[in-house]
């Protein structure tokens, strides 16, 4: 759902503002979509669905409805799978909320962002710190375990004690789920330019990494696991649709800008392709209503770009990439045979950045924070 009521400061994601949508037209078009698409992959059994944006808590709960009820006649869609809407405070009354879960809905995940009102205006967000307590509230007394908040840290002008301030009062409102994003100044954004033109000020990097070693360190001693590099959970609340991208299941993108990654074994495909639909929504409404789909692009993965993808997204969880999951991609050379060898990766491990075991292949904690240094000689080894 591509749309939101106004753009935020830090913002650059494939987002609309528009006097109106018409929502009929782009219901249709999604669950054709989403049919043509299904079809295409013959996928049997669909385990997670994530409608995300934009703002899809703009959305009616019909179209939330209409879009669920077309995947359930495409394919399998157990009684228990997972289906998120992502949330925005401003557009999540209990009524609303109540009709989404009526509509098939049973997570949620709210975009907080933050609990300072001063921070919420810079960011451009249209919500105060009182409408994201009560918002929360709500989804947990209709989501109770399945409420997901989203914080930023890392703001100009922020200090180590704001974070700690932030990250104490978010958990005596959160859920058993919490994902937290190092804010990042995009070009192109309101914000990014503000900092560039030296009306705010840029956070130093020691700081954002001593602000993500606190979040952590606060986090885990309340009981929630790190699963992954910006996501944490307790009782076993893991976002699983999200947990399917990083261990590089199949996934179908269906709306304006989506990615999706699959087999269109309906066209007589073998190989997993990249796919991304149409960004621009009315656009991508003429090509949906004209050939059933608005995929703009699509690319067949080579096995060693499906091994980099699963090697950069795998080792951002703490279970890493397991053996299986290997073997399932490049059957022929097993994880011990590339990454146990003499090179890059033994050097990782032996610095304490990499664990390579009976499970698979990992990072540890003081590795995780730090993988993305880590990966360009991972990937160089894999490549050789």
């Amino acid at each position: 759902w591509p749309y939101c009521r106004k753009r935020c400061s830090y913002c650059n994601f494939n987002t609309y503002v528009v006097p109106a949508v018409d929502e009929a037209a782009v219901r249709a078009c999604l669950v054709q979509e989403a049919r043509t698409l299904l079809s295409l992959s013959q996928v049997h059994s669909v385990s997670s669905v994530f409608f995300g944006g934009g703002t899809p808590s703009l959305a009616s709960p019909g179209t939330v409805a209409a879009v669920l009820e077309a995947v359930a006649a495409a394919a399998h869609l157990p009684a228990g799978a997972e289906v998120t809407l992502e949330a925005n405070p401003s557009s999540t009354s209990t009524s609303r909320l109540a009709a989404f879960r009526a509509a098939g809905v049973n997570r949620l995940s709210i975009g907080v962002q933050s609990l300072d009102d001063a921070e919420l205006r810079m960011l451009g967000r249209e919500h105060t710190a009182a409408e994201a307590r009560k918002a929360v509230e709500a989804a947990r007394g209709l989501f109770p375990g399945r409420t997901s908040i989203d914080l930023l840290f890392g703001l100009p002008g922020q200090n180590q004690g704001a974070w700690a301030q932030r990250l104490e009062t978010a958990l005596g409102l959160c859920d058993d789920h919490i994902s937290l994003y190092q804010l990042t100044l995009e070009r192109g954004t309101a914000l990014a330019a503000q900092v560039r033109g030296g009306t705010l000020p840029a956070p130093p990097q020691d700081l954002l990494a001593d602000m993500y070693h606190t979040a952590r360190s606060v986090l885990v001693a309340a009981g929630f696991r790190h699963y992954e590099v910006s996501n944490f959970a307790r009782k076993g609340a893991l976002s699983m649709h999200n947990l399917s991208y990083w261990r590089a299941d199949q996934y179908i993108g269906v709306g304006p800008g989506a990615h999706g990654r699959f087999v269109p074994r309906g066209e007589g495909g073998r190989s997993r392709e990249a796919r991304v639909q149409t960004l621009e929504p009315v656009t991508w409404m003429q090509e949906v209503q004209s050939q059933g789909h608005g995929t703009r692009s699509w690319v067949v993965l080579s096995p060693l770009e499906q091994l980099e993808e699963l090697l950069t997204l795998g080792l951002r969880t703490d279970e890493g990439i397991t053996h299986k999951r290997w073997g399932h991609f490049f059957p022929q050379l097993s994880l011990q045979a590339v990454f146990g060898a003499p090179g890059e990766a033994r050097a990782l491990q032996q610095q304490g950045w990499l664990v390579l075991d009976s499970s698979g292949l990992r990072c540890t904690w003081a590795g995780l924070a730090v993988l993305d240094s880590l990966l360009p000689d991972l990937l160089w080894q894999l490549q050789r």
